[in-house]
C-alpha cells in the first residue's frame, strides 16, 4: 500500500472514531477540513528537517542582539538511553507505539471542550502532534490550527516509521538553560552523553519540558525532584519499571553539574521578557519558533543599574557590619540584604533596565517585579496630589504638625508619629513633604479619604492591592519597584500616563509582524497640579529627606521621594529626571529590620538614595541639564515656610513654591491669612 493510500485510510478511520458528533457537527468539521487544507504546510523529507527551525533572537532597543534561543545537536535513537526513552514516552505519550498520530479519546474530549466552551482551546497532543507544531509559524491557539496539526500528524504517521518520529521528537525538546534535544540536556545538566543517562537522570529530564523554567534543577532542585517523582510514578503505572526501581531511582544521586555561565549573563530583564513572550505565544514558539524580538532594553543603562546596585549593596553590608570578623569558631554567616531597581523612560513607558537582586545566579527571583514591599513615605506623593486636586490646597497651604488621633470604625484610633518624634507646628505643604512629616500626611488623607488617594495611585500606575485605610498614606500596602518607577514617571511626564512595556516588536520566522508597540500617553492628572507636585518633589531632593542624592554628586534637575517602612524593614528611593524614572528598594527578603553597627536604623535616604544617585550619575554622564516643562499659568512665589505668607525680600531662608494662575499670596503687611486651613485647624 502506498503512503498516500495509507494516509487516506487512516484519515478515514480517524474521522469515523473522532467525528461521531451530530450531523451539523460533521458538516461543520468537513468545512473546516477543506479550510485547513488550504494552507497546510508540507512535511519535509527526511523528517529530521522538521526540527531545523531558525533560532529565536532577542534584540535590545539599540539593535544589539543580546540572546539567541535555539540550535540543536541531533543524535540517532540508538545513542539515547533506553531509560530516557521509556521516561519520555510514559510522561508525554504512553500509547505512542499503538496510535496512528492522535489519541482518539483525548481528542474527542478536547474537541468537546473546544466546541462547548467558547474561548478555550483544549490540548490533546500526542508526540506526533507536538512534532507537527514545528511546521507552523502562527502561534495563536485556535481550533483551525489544532485541526491542521492533527492533519499534519496523520501525514507524518503515514510517511515515516515510529522510530523516525520519536528520534525527531527527542532531538527538538526544550529542556531549559539553552538545552534543546536530549543530547544537549544530558551534557549541560550532567556532563555525560545521552547514552549514559541513568534512570534517575532520565526521569528528571523527562519532567523538564512541561515547564523548563519552573523545574530548572539548577535553581529549583526540590521542585525538580518532585517532578521527577511524578515521572517515576507514571513509569510504574504504565509498566515501564517496577515500584522498587522507582524508589531506588528517587534516592539515587543525580550527579548534577554546577551550572555553567550562559549567554544571558544573569539578566533579570531577559527573564522578564521571556515570561511575557511565553504568556503571549507559548513556550513552543519562544524556544524554537524563530521569533525576532526587539525589546526596550538599553544595555548601557542595564549595566549601570547592575553596577550601581552591586556597589550600593556592598556599601550597605559595611553599614550593617556584615562580613566583619567576630571572635569564636561558632560564628554564623550573616544573611545579606537584597535590592532591586527598575528604570522606565518617562515619555514612553519603555522599561530600560531591571535588576531583581544582588546576584542572578544566586537567585532568579526578580524583586523588581515580583516583590511587593511596603513603600512607607514613598507613597506620600499620591496623598499630596490628591490634596491639591480634591481639597483645593496648594504648596503654600498651611497645616499644623501636631499629634493626631484619627477615629477608625471598629478599631483603635490611628495615631501616627513623626520619624523624629517631635512637632514643628505650622508648616506649608511643600516643606511638610520635603521633611516627610507623617502627621501632615495623616491629616491630608483624613480630609480626602483613603479611597481618593488610592484612586490617584491607580491613575498613575499602581496595580497592587491597596487597603482603603488611613494608614495607606504612609505606605502600608505592598508595591513593586517597577510599579513605583512607572507611576512616578507619570509625574515626570506632566500627568501623562504611559503603560510600562518591555517589548517593542515581535516578528515571526517569515518576517511577519506579530505585534508592535505604539507609544500612546493618556492624560490622567492635571498638568498644572502635577507640576506643583513635581516642584515639591524637587524640594525633597534639593533640601529634604532625599538630599543624599545631591551629597552623592548628582546635580541635574530631579525630583523624588524617600520611603522607610516600620522597623526599618524596607528602604526606598523613587525619583525621576525629565527623561528617566527609577525606583530602588533594599531590604532583607525575610523582612528583618536594618540597623547599622551603632544600632541606628537605615532609612531610604541612607540605604536607597545613594544607589539611585550613583545610577543616575552613570546614566546621564555627559548630558546637559534638562528642566521640567512648566505648564502655562504657573508662576512662582517665595514664602515663609511656617506662615505661608509672601516672604520679604530680605528673608533669611525663603521657600519657593509653584502656584497656579488663580492662586495669589498676601503680603505679610496685609494682615491676611494665606488660603487653606488655618494654623488652628
Amino acid at each position: 500500500m502506498t503512503p498516500s493510500a495509507k494516509f487516506l485510510r487512516r484519515l478515514s478511520a480517524v474521522f469515523y472514531g473522532v467525528l461521531c458528533l451530530s450531523g451539523l457537527g460533521i458538516l461543520t468539521l468537513i468545512g473546516l477540513f477543506f479550510l485547513a487544507l488550504a494552507d497546510l504546510p508540507r512535511v519535509p523529507d527526511p523528517l529530521s528537517r522538521i526540527i531545523e527551525t531558525p533560532p529565536t533572537e532577542i534584540y535590545a532597543a539599540t539593535g544589539e542582539r543580546v540572546l539567541v534561543l535555539g540550535g540543536r545537536e541531533t543524535i540517532p535513537l540508538n545513542r539515547v538511553s533506553s531509560d530516557f526513552i521509556q521516561a519520555i514516552l510514559a510522561t508525554e505519550d504512553h500509547r505512542f507505539w499503538q496510535h496512528h498520530g492522535i489519541n482518539k479519546l483525548r481528542t474527542l474530549r478536547a474537541l468537546w471542550v473546544t466546541l462547548t466552551q467558547p474561548g478555550r482551546v483544549e490540548g490533546a497532543s500526542t508526540i506526533t502532534q507536538q512534532l507537527s507544531k514545528n511546521l507552523f509559524f502562527s502561534f495563536k491557539r485556535s481550533f483551525k490550527r489544532k485541526f491542521q496539526e492533527l492533519l499534519v500528524a496523520l501525514q507524518i504517521e503515514a510517511r515515516f516509521a515510529k522510530e523516525e518520529i520519536l528520534e525527531a521528537y527527542i532531538n527538538q525538546i526544550p529542556f531549559g538553560v539553552g538545552a534543546y534535544g536530549v543530547e544537549q540536556a544530558a551534557r549541560i545538566f550532567f556532563g555525560i552523553p545521552a547514552s549514559d543517562l541513568s534512570l534517575a537522570q532520565s526521569a528528571l529530564l523527562a519532567g523538564l519540558p512541561k515547564s523548563p523554567t519552573r523545574y530548572n534543577p539548577f535553581r529549583h532542585l526540590e521542585r525538580a525532584a518532585r517532578r521527577q517523582g511524578v515521572v517515576l510514578k507514571r513509569m510504574v503505572t504504565v509498566g515501564s519499571i517496577t515500584r522498587v526501581q522507582a524508589m531506588a531511582a528517587a534516592r539515587a544521586d543525580l550527579h548534577l553539574r554546577t551550572q555553567p555561565a550562559g549567554p544571558r549573563s544573569g539578566s533579570y530583564f531577559l527573564d522578564y521578557v521571556l515570561k511575557q513572550l511565553e504568556r503571549r505565544y507559548g513556550a513552543q514558539a519562544v524556544y524554537h519558533g524563530g521569533l525576532k524580538v526587539t525589546t526596550s532594553l538599553d544595555p548601557h543603562l542595564q549595566l549601570q543599574a547592575v553596577e550601581a546596585l552591586s556597589t550600593g549593596l556592598s556599601r550597605l553590608d559595611g553599614l550593617l557590619g556584615i562580613g566583619a570578623t567576630s571572635p569564636g569558631p561558632e560564628r554564623v554567616p550573616a544573611e545579606t540584604p537584597q535590592g532591586a531597581m527598575a528604570v522606565v523612560e518617562t515619555h514612553s513607558g519603555a522599561i530600560k533596565a531591571l535588576v531583581g537582586g544582588r546576584d542572578y545566579y544566586e537567585t532568579e527571583y526578580n524583586r523588581a517585579v515580583q516583590h511587593h514591599r511596603l513603600p512607607g513615605s514613598g507613597f506620600k506623593p499620591f496623598v499630596y496630589y490628591t490634596a491639591l486636586e480634591s481639597l483645593d490646597f496648594n504648596p503654600a497651604t498651611v497645616l499644623v504638625d501636631r499629634p493626631v488621633k484619627i477615629p477608625v470604625a471598629g478599631a483603635r484610633d490611628w495615631s501616627p508619629r513623626n520619624f523624629e518624634r517631635r512637632h514643628v507646628g505650622p508648616i506649608v505643604m511643600k516643606k511638610a513633604l520635603m521633611r516627610s512629616v507623617n502627621t501632615i500626611a495623616a491629616q491630608l488623607v483624613q480630609r480626602s479619604g483613603p479611597r481618593a488617594v488610592i484612586a490617584t495611585a491607580r491613575r498613575c500606575g499602581i496595580t497592587s492591592p491597596l487597603e482603603p485605610v488611613y494608614s495607606v498614606a504612609l505606605g502600608t500596602s505592598g508595591v513593586s519597584p517597577l510599579e513605583m518607577a512607572s507611576s512616578f514617571a507619570t509625574f515626570a511626564a506632566g500627568g501623562l500616563r504611559y503603560e510600562p512595556f518591555c517589548i517593542w516588536r515581535v516578528d515571526d520566522a517569515l518576517g511577519r509582524v506579530l505585534e508592535e508597540h505604539l507609544v500612546s500617553g493618556e492624560r490622567v492628572l492635571d498638568a498644572a497640579l502635577t507640576y506643583q507636585l513635581v516642584d515639591m518633589l524637587q524640594g525633597v531632593v534639593n533640601k529634604g529627606t532625599g538630599a543624599a542624592v545631591r551629597r552623592a554628586g548628582f546635580d541635574l534637575p530631579a525630583g523624588g521621594k524617600t520611603g522607610t517602612s516600620n522597623a526599618f524593614k524596607d528602604a526606598w528611593f523613587t525619583g525621576f529626571t525629565p527623561t528617566l524614572s527609577a525606583s530602588v528598594w533594599v531590604g532583607y527578603d525575610r523582612g528583618m529590620g536594618m540597623r547599622d553597627v551603632n544600632g541606628v536604623g537605615v532609612t531610604g535616604g541612607r540605604g536607597a538614595a545613594p544607589i539611585w544617585a550613583d545610577f543616575m550619575i552613570r546614566a546621564t554622564a555627559g548630558e546637559p541639564p534638562r528642566e521640567f516643562a512648566i505648564p502655562a499659568g504657573v508662576h512662582f512665589e517665595s514664602v515663609d515656610a511656617a506662615s505661608g505668607l509672601r516672604a520679604p525680600a530680605d528673608a533669611a531662608d525663603p521657600l519657593r513654591v509653584a502656584l497656579r494662575q488663580e492662586q495669589r499670596l498676601p503680603d505679610p503687611q496685609s494682615g491676611l491669612t494665606p488660603p487653606g486651613p488655618s494654623p488652628d485647624d
